[in-house]
């Protein structure tokens, strides 16, 4: 899904990754679920670029739903793959810490199951090589991301801001569709380690300047970084 020039969706509201087409090449922001090389494939025949053209993948942090198709991408094509130090090891190893499930309803509940079913979720490879990244970062990638550390969802949550496409990737530091409770609208993530180091993090979004936030689940949001901190900081 084209969401403006050079910025594209893939996936959906249920679980989504990013792709930054410029004419140095193409960055990816996560990963999504294995099944959604797939629509990693169709993008790039819409677009009319090679699986060639792709310079990096930046994980936002390392659950296995923003992992997908990682260690496919970074074995088939040798596109590097980066994380924050904090998550070098989750990501490695799918090791983390149990957290409270809290709200749910059955019926999203099964439809996220569901969706991750027929994506290969159960089939999700950890990824053997990365980069490690910190806060503060300008990755030498198209669009020169900057690295912006948010941990609480995980110690390595990252959002990723690309200037040149004026958009911000929040990975699971906020969600605008709860995947347990089908609730729509600028809210925290379920699965989150620390809700409220998470909470904290929010400030670092004030000061970004960019006029797309987008989540790893849930629709884009068309609008201000400092306004949907706000908004989740009044739905927590």
């Amino acid at each position: 899904m084209k969401l403006a020039p050079r910025l594209h969706r893939l996936g959906n509201d249920i679980v989504a990754s990013y792709l930054i087409d410029l004419p140095e090449g193409i960055t990816l922001i996560d990963a999504g679920l294995p099944g959604h090389w797939r629509d990693l494939q169709r993008e790039l025949e819409l677009i009319g670029r090679p699986l060639s053209d792709i310079r990096g993948l930046v994980l936002t942090h390392g659950d296995g739903d923003h992992i997908g198709f990682a260690e496919r991408l970074r074995t088939e094509a040798e596109v590097p793959v980066y994380i924050h130090t904090a998550d070098a090891h989750r990501v490695r190893t799918g090791e983390k810490p149990k957290t409270a499930i809290g709200p749910a309803r059955i019926g999203p509940t099964l439809g996220f199951f569901a969706y991750g079913l027929r994506k290969s979720a159960l089939r999700t490879p950890h990824v053997s090589v990365v980069t490690e990244v910190v806060d503060g970062d300008v990755l030498d990638l198209p669009g020169a991301p900057v690295v912006i550390g948010m941990p609480g969802h995980s110690p390595g949550s990252i959002a990723v801001h690309v200037p040149a496409v004026d958009a911000v990737f929040v990975g699971d530091a906020l969600t605008t569709r709860h995947v347990l409770t089908g609730r729509t609208g600028a809210q925290p993530a379920p699965f989150t380690d620390e809700p409220e180091r998470a909470l904290a993090s929010l400030d670092k979004l004030a000061g970004v300047s960019a006029s797309w936030v987008l989540p790893g689940h849930g629709a884009p949001w068309h609008g201000s970084p400092a306004d949907i901190a706000a908004a989740v900081r009044a739905s927590a």
